[in-house]
């Protein structure tokens, strides 16, 4: 095999958790070239992968079936000669492309009536493989294979020069004592740490001495301005004004981040960051931060998790109830470290 293409997830997070699939990959078939398909919100963190060497753009949007316009774009990447694809999508409409272009091997989970669109067929045991970075680590074994554990933690680039070119393009300088703070989850409120005690939480930080950066897409905006305000001379809102590869910059230049189950969490384990992950709706048994320095921060309340993107009980106390104070004692241990 010399080229292959992965077809990409359409979230920040379960990219960064596919990455140690394009490491098996490229172990197991030495001179592969790997491209990916991807969403162009997502590609940034794949430029921050050594295993990818080039980047598709995935123009689709979520849930949007375009048969046409697929065929055409399917038919532009036959022209690439690729020998395989995987598909980490477990959708239909992901599958459909590496059909198009006639990629021979197209491989990927059963999924959703997939029959013929991947043919080289993984099905998924969730007992087995609890974790989603399984999940993705086992498809570069044939069908029905063991997993081979221990799998690597995921890894993104970001160079000290990247870091400082990233610093002198937003005319910043980092503070002698730096938090990260990611408030939003793209998913849906019921995985969002309110604003009033993130603000509570940065006003003891800073009582210590630290400045906190907060981080984010234009979407966290809104919320990371009522967490400065209600912090006031706290806090930097950094949200929807970097770009991604300048957030991986920003949070690599960290001494730690508290963070909610979101992309972002995802992109500080990868780029090494102490964390402090605050989980509620969600389970680190399913997507927890892939790092030796995490500490999870969780009620564990008998309603949790649902796996809603809103609380169905009307009042989220999975994370209203989390205190500020409790967060603070785990930030703690990074402060001494």
């Amino acid at each position: 095999m010399n080229k292959a293409l992965i077809v990409a997830p359409s979230w920040i997070g379960d990219t960064i958790m596919a990455q140690p699939l394009f490491a098996r990959l490229r172990e197991r078939h030495p001179g592969l070239r790997l491209d990916a398909l991807a969403p162009r919100w997502v590609a940034p963190v794949l430029r921050r992968m050594a295993e990818i060497d080039d980047i598709v753009d995935n123009p689709f949007a979520h849930g949007e079936l375009s048969l046409k316009a697929r065929w055409r774009l399917g038919r532009e990447l036959a022209g690439r000669g690729y020998d395989a694809a995987w598909v980490l999508p477990n959708s239909l409409k992901s599958a459909l492309l590496p059909f198009f272009a006639g990629i021979p091997q197209r491989v990927g989970f059963t999924g959703e009536a997939r029959y013929g669109l991947i043919n080289v067929r993984h099905h998924l045991d969730e007992a087995t493989l609890p974790l989603m970075v399984e999940r993705f680590a086992q498809l570069a074994a044939a069908p029905g294979g063991v997993l081979h554990r221990p799998i690597p933690h995921p890894r993104l680039r970001s160079t000290d020069d990247d870091r400082q070119r990233t610093l002198s393009e937003l005319s910043m300088v980092r503070p002698d004592k730096l938090v990260a703070f990611c408030p939003g989850a793209e998913y849906g409120p019921a995985k969002r740490w309110p604003a009033a005690h993130f603000a509570e939480l940065a006003r003891n930080l800073a009582a210590a001495g630290y400045v906190v950066w907060l981080f984010g897409s234009p979407k966290d905006h809104g919320v990371a301005e009522e967490i400065a305000a209600l912090a006031p001379g706290c806090c930097r809102n950094l949200c929807g004004a970097t770009r991604l590869d300048q957030a991986v910059d920003l949070l690599a230049l960290a001494d730690f981040v508290v963070c909610n189950d979101s992309g972002l969490m995802h992109v500080a384990a990868a780029v090494d960051r102490p964390i402090v992950a605050l989980y509620g709706s969600s389970s680190p048994g399913f997507t927890p931060p892939l790092s030796e320095r995490a500490d999870i921060v969780s009620l564990q309340l008998d309603c949790s998790p649902c796996f809603k993107r809103d609380c169905p009980l009307g009042h989220l106390d999975c994370l209203n109830r989390l205190l500020p104070a409790q967060v603070f004692a785990a930030c703690q241990k990074w402060m001494q470290a």
